[in-house]
C-alpha cells in the first residue's frame, strides 16, 4: 500500500475554509444509515433539478441518442431517476470515500466472477477491471476491494482539499492510485501482477483516443485499455456493478475478453465500449448520463447537444 500523503500546510490559508466546511458536511452525513443518506441525495437532486437546466438537457439528450426504442413518456420517467441518481451518487461517493469499514459490512454485497480473477493471477498476469460512470462506482471499488487487492486510475481533483482528503482515504483501501501522467508506473504495477479498476467511457478531449460505437454512435474513447494491455499483458476484465432494490449491491466480474488486445487498437476499444453498454443497459438509470459523452464529434458530423 502507498503511503498517505503528507498534510500541505498551504491548505489552512482561509481560502480553502469553505471547502472544508464542505467536507466537515460530507463527514458528517455519512454518520447517516445508508438508506437515509441515499434518500435525502435523491430527494435533493429531484428538488435541484428545475434548476439546473442544462445538466437535465444534456441527460435527456443522452437518452433520446442511447434509446430511441423508448417512447417519450418512457425516456422522461427514465430521466427523472437518472437526476435522482444523481443525488444518490454524491451519497454514495461519500460511503466510499469516509465510511467506517464496520458501517460498510453492514451492506448486503454479492460478488460474482472473483474465479476468473484467481485464475489471471494463477498465471502470473495482471488485472484490468474496466467499468463504467455508475453512481456507485467510488463505493463499489471500495466494496471490491474488501475481497482483493486494487489500485486505480484517476483524475485530479480542482479542490485542493478535497483532493488531499479523497486521496488519503482513497490510500486507505488501494494499494495505490495512478493519474494520467504515470504511464510507466502503471504498466509496471500491471507487470507485478496487480489489478487496476479504471472507467474509460468518458469523453476526454485532448487524449489518444479513437471513435468507437457507443449506443451505435461515433464516441470519442480513450484507447488505454488497448494499450495498458499491450504494454503489460494484462487481462481485460469488464467489472460491472448495480444497486438492488433492497438497497444492497451486485459486484460482477466477468472472464477477461479473449484475444486481447489485437493490432487492431479501434477493434479492441470498440469492444471494450460494447461491454460497458451491455452494463449500462442492465441498469441505466444508474449510468452517469450528465456526461456530453458525444462531444466530440468525427469531422463534418454535426454536434448533438
Amino acid at each position: 500500500m502507498s503511503a498517505l500523503p503528507p498534510f500541505p500546510r498551504n491548505l489552512l490559508a482561509p481560502r480553502h475554509w469553505p471547502a472544508w466546511l464542505g467536507a466537515g458536511c460530507v463527514k458528517f452525513a455519512v454518520l447517516l444509515p445508508p438508506r437515509w443518506l441515499l434518500a435525502l441525495g435523491a430527494a435533493f437532486s429531484a428538488a435541484a433539478s428545475p434548476l439546473l437546466r442544462a445538466r437535465r438537457r444534456v441527460i435527456a439528450r443522452n437518452l433520446e441518442l442511447c434509446f430511441p426504442e423508448l417512447d417519450a413518456n418512457q425516456r422522461e420517467a427514465l430521466r427523472r431517476e437518472a437526476t435522482r441518481e444523481m443525488g444518490r451518487m454524491l451519497g454514495e461517493f461519500a460511503l466510499g470515500w469516509f465510511a467506517s469499514d464496520r458501517k460498510l459490512a453492514r451492506l448486503k454485497v454479492e460478488i460474482n466472477g472473483l474465479e476468473h480473477l484467481a485464475a489471471a493471477r494463477a498465471q502470473g498476469r495482471g488485472v484490468l477491471l474496466v467499468g463504467g460512470h455508475f453512481s456507485h462506482l467510488e463505493l463499489c471499488a471500495r466494496l471490491i476491494s474488501r475481497q482483493i487487492r486494487i489500485a486505480g486510475m484517476y483524475r485530479r481533483m480542482d479542490s485542493d482539499v478535497f483532493e488531499w482528503l479523497v486521496l488519503r482515504a482513497r490510500l486507505r483501501y488501494a494499494d495505490a492510485m495512478f493519474d494520467k501522467d504515470q504511464l510507466r508506473t502503471t504498466v509496471k504495477y500491471l507487470k507485478r501482477g496487480g489489478t487496476i479498476w479504471y472507467a474509460p467511457d468518458q469523453d476526454m478531449r485532448g487524449k489518444d483516443s479513437v471513435f468507437a460505437p457507443f449506443f451505435g454512435i461515433p464516441a470519442s474513447t480513450i484507447t488505454a485499455t488497448h494499450h495498458l494491455a499491450r504494454l503489460s499483458g494484462a487481462a481485460v476484465m469488464p467489472f460491472f456493478h448495480r444497486r438492488t432494490p433492497a438497497g444492497g449491491y451486485v459486484l460482477r466480474l466477468e472472464a477477461p475478453l479473449e484475444n486481447f488486445p489485437t493490432a487492431d487498437v479501434v477493434a479492441d476499444t470498440t469492444r471494450v465500449n460494447a461491454a460497458i453498454e451491455r452494463m449500462v443497459r442492465e441498469a441505466p438509470a444508474q449510468y452517469l448520463w450528465a456526461h456530453k459523452r458525444f462531444k466530440t464529434r468525427p469531422e463534418g458530423m454535426p454536434p448533438v447537444y
